[in-house]
């Protein structure tokens, strides 16, 4: 069971099509260490093991037929419960959609179905994809695999949790305030949310439309490019998706940072807030490893990270409100109490506040574009700290305000956070590499870059079986 765990979508691919393991016994064992683990950690809202197998027969039989569809095929993968797979219910992990059954597949899962995958389930997240680790909801909080009784991040907290745990090589979450790329760090996984627009949205339930991105959760750089392979490109069905040619995010792996130009936003994390200083010390060391392999390092001033944290806020949240207005009237005691406060807040938000800060923005992007136009990629913090105790609500509070991932929703700009290393408390460190519109291929290849002059995504959790929390 375990032998295939921790296999990347690479290596599996490999294997099976090498036809030196089927994708029925990968998806058994697979389920069988989530039948032992997944009780301690909560990565599932619902296990499709009935899917999974008839997904792992069918592939089974189109490769030994020689019908190969790609580096997916007979591969297992999870859904972050806002995304809508047909037949099944799209909750959201909220009570007010329990019953939601998807009539037909989101745009990302029918690319990853018509892709060959091997669908596993439907994966934990914040409620509505907002509210935070949550005890009063039927279905109990993902845990983080490094320790349990820490939060993997969130929103798309069961994403990052399971690829974590190793019950599965792929997933996908959404970001609209850093959801993707906070259970990224602090699970120790590559997530990416991809430049706006470049995924569709159509068939995942909405937090605010203009900040809503959707992306690849993974646990290496190469599987996350391989798996935007699969789900990128335009969608005529989502009204923001873009229209922007897409290339073969695998190609520049491999290539050296030699030659590259690569800012640094400092002061995100040294003077707009203090970070955790073995976060800091992490990047820093990235830093060094990229100047010594031959990139110039170039300090960036960009906008106080204060302001881009209250433009995404006002935003967001009066988006948010404006979907949810009608459920918070009839339905109130329906939410969890996180996730209720949260939404509420939009009430007390003005059309002058909305269009205010829609104005902000347009000028905090011009600026940023501006400011990184001579570099190729910027390096900067994704999380102040490692993650804190999943039943500490004071830090949990504190440790979700602390991020810089907020700026790049507004800017639309793609960004990635990456492993960096440990605490020496054991949780994972990181840092988020963010580039210019559309140009993913640079963030892989420096992140991967990264990623293969250490030794860091070697490294797993000690997982032993735990009693259902």
């Amino acid at each position: 069971m375990d032998d295939y765990a921790y296999l990347t979508i690479a290596e599996a691919s490999a294997l099976i099509r090498a036809k030196k393991i089927s994708p029925v016994e990968y998806t058994q064992a697979l389920l069988a260490r989530i039948e032992k683990l997944d009780p301690g950690l909560n990565a599932f809202l619902r296990q499709t093991p009935d899917i999974a197998l008839a997904d792992a027969r069918r592939t089974e039989q189109e490769i030994v037929k020689g019908n190969w569809r790609g580096p997916l095929h007979g591969v297992p993968y999870g859904l972050k419960d806002i995304i809508d797979y047909e037949g099944l219910p799209t909750t959201g992990h909220s009570k007010i959609l329990k019953d939601n059954i998807a009539k037909a597949d989101a745009t990302v899962a029918a690319r990853l179905r018509a892709a060959g995958g091997v669908f596993m389930g439907k994966l934990s997240t914040h409620e509505f994809a907002i509210g935070g680790p949550s005890f009063d909801l039927p279905w109990p909080p993902a845990r983080n695999p490094w320790n349990a009784d820490h939060h993997p991040g969130g929103s798309s907290s069961g994403s990052g949790c399971a690829l974590a745990a190793g019950l599965f090589p792929a997933a996908l979450g959404s970001d609209t305030g850093g959801s993707i790329r906070n259970p990224a760090s602090m699970c120790g996984i590559a997530g990416l949310k991809p430049t706006y627009g470049r995924t569709s949205r159509r068939g995942v339930l909405p937090l605010s439309y203009s900040l809503d991105h959707l992306g690849p959760m993974t646990r290496t750089v190469e599987d996350n490019a391989i798996l935007l392979n699969i789900i990128a490109g335009h969608d005529a069905g989502d009204p923001g998706s873009a229209d922007v040619p897409t290339e073969d995010y695998t190609a520049a792996l491999g290539k050296s940072v030699k030659g590259l130009k690569i800012g640094v936003i400092r002061h995100f994390y040294t003077r707009d807030e203090k970070a955790d200083p073995e976060m800091t010390k992490s990047i820093e060391d990235a830093l060094g490893l990229f100047k010594s392999d031959g990139a110039e390092i170039r300090e960036i001033e960009v906008d106080p990270l204060q302001v881009y944290a209250a433009c995404n806020r006002i935003i967001l949240t009066s988006e948010a409100y404006a979907i949810h207005e009608k459920w918070l009237k009839e339905r109130p005691q329906d939410y969890g109490a996180r996730a209720r406060e949260r939404l509420l807040a939009g009430a007390f938000l003005t059309a002058a506040d909305y269009v205010n800060a829609t104005r902000i923005r347009r000028k905090l992007v011009d600026r940023f574009h501006a400011a990184i136009a001579d570099v190729d990629a910027v390096v900067t913090v994704s999380s102040m700290e490692p993650a804190c105790r999943i039943d500490d609500d004071g830090m949990i509070e504190r440790t979700y305000g602390r991020q810089a991932r907020a700026p790049f929703n507004l800017t639309g700009s793609p960004a990635m956070s990456v492993l960096t290393g440990f605490s020496s408390s054991g949780m994972p460190l990181s840092m988020q590499i963010v580039g210019k519109p559309f140009q993913e291929a640079m963030i892989y290849r420096v992140a991967h870059a990264y990623e293969r002059a250490t030794e860091w995504t070697k490294r797993r959790p000690a997982l032993g079986e735990r009693k259902a929390a």
